[in-house]
């Protein structure tokens, strides 16, 4: 958790909400683990950046980011923590962390002094950037009004000019936060709802891994997890155990007919809240409620009242129908 439609939730949540708004400032955790960039150079790339829009790519959000020809003043450290105080940063339980553009920089390299690299974020300037966000176990990315509590375990707050704020909350830190300068990003694997089925047979006919992992496999398809696998095997027939290569090109066929179906439908309904997931309003989804293996281990099937088993492939627990998966 989250796959992929629930990271599809949240980015087509955000870009409604925060496209076209620009970054004024940004708050980084002393966590090292969320920041899969250096401080300094999440601050460098996202202050002043306008958000042109947001979209998934695998189970990542990419924020894609523009910067004007000139570069805009920037703003005084002073007057950013003046901003943060009034918008109740002081409410956050962790120790106070880097709040500028100056402190982010000292914090990833102590050895540069204040203004070198105040020197150095003024210098060349990206047209087009990146803002990644990889949710983890348990990532949220939230928008918030400034007067909302802050979190616990909240590691960036992103101050926007509309006077709301994006914050990133992660309790088992397993998400990252990362930039790219060239707007080039790529997650790897093909798009499950834009792949197509001759392509589909091919990735996975003949590989001798169980299925169930082949799917999870996020080189060959990018954003199916665990859940949405399971739903996916049982609608199309086929037990999460059998060895791909033994399946038949109808039945891949069907299996890929499912994978787009099941997809689908859980972007329509929100994604599944079975965990900490909720969307970028802080709501949850409802696909948990149209779970048809998933979770549901002992109880019994919805097409034949068989009890659903549940089975452990690759470390990862797996819900099947004994009856109408073989």
């Amino acid at each position: 958790m989250p796959e992929l439609p629930e990271v599809e939730t949240i980015a087509r949540g955000l870009h409604k909400r925060v496209t076209g708004d620009v970054i004024e400032s940004v708050w980084l955790g002393r966590k090292p683990e969320p920041l899969k960039s250096t401080a300094l150079e999440i601050a460098r790339v996202l202050e002043g950046s306008r958000i042109g829009g947001v979209r998934r790519v695998g189970k990542h959000i990419v924020v894609d980011l523009e910067r004007n020809p000139v570069a805009r003043p920037p703003r005084s450290a002073k007057s950013r923590k003046t901003g943060l105080a009034r918008r109740g940063f002081k409410t956050r339980p962790a120790p106070p962390s880097p709040t500028t553009l100056a402190e982010a920089g000292r914090a990833a390299r102590p050895e540069l002094a204040e203004g070198s690299i105040r020197s150095t974020a003024a210098g060349a300037i990206q047209s087009k950037s990146q803002w990644i966000v990889h949710l983890g176990m348990t990532g949220r990315l939230l928008v918030c009004e400034p007067q909302d509590e802050v979190l616990k375990h909240t590691h960036a707050i992103v101050q926007l000019a509309s006077g709301r704020e994006l914050r990133f909350v992660d309790p088992r830190r397993f998400g990252r936060l990362s930039v790219t300068r060239d707007g080039k990003f790529e997650a790897g694997g093909f798009e499950p709802l834009e792949v197509e089925l001759d392509r589909f047979t091919v990735l996975f006919h003949g590989r001798k891994t169980p299925i169930k992992s082949a799917l999870l496999n996020q080189k060959l398809l990018r954003g199916v997890g665990n859940i949405y696998a399971d739903e996916s095997l049982f609608r199309a027939g086929i037990r999460p155990r059998r060895r791909a290569a033994s399946i038949t090109h109808e039945q891949l066929r069907r299996l890929f007919l499912s994978v787009k179906e099941v997809l689908q439908e859980a972007i329509a309904l929100g994604g599944s809240s079975i965990s900490d997931y909720v969307d970028a309003a802080g709501e949850e989804g409802a696909f948990q409620l149209q779970h048809r293996v998933y979770g549901r281990e002992g109880e019994p099937c919805l097409v034949c009242k068989t009890p659903l088993r549940r089975v452990v492939i690759a470390g990862r627990s797996s819900h099947y129908c004994p009856k109408c998966q073989k």
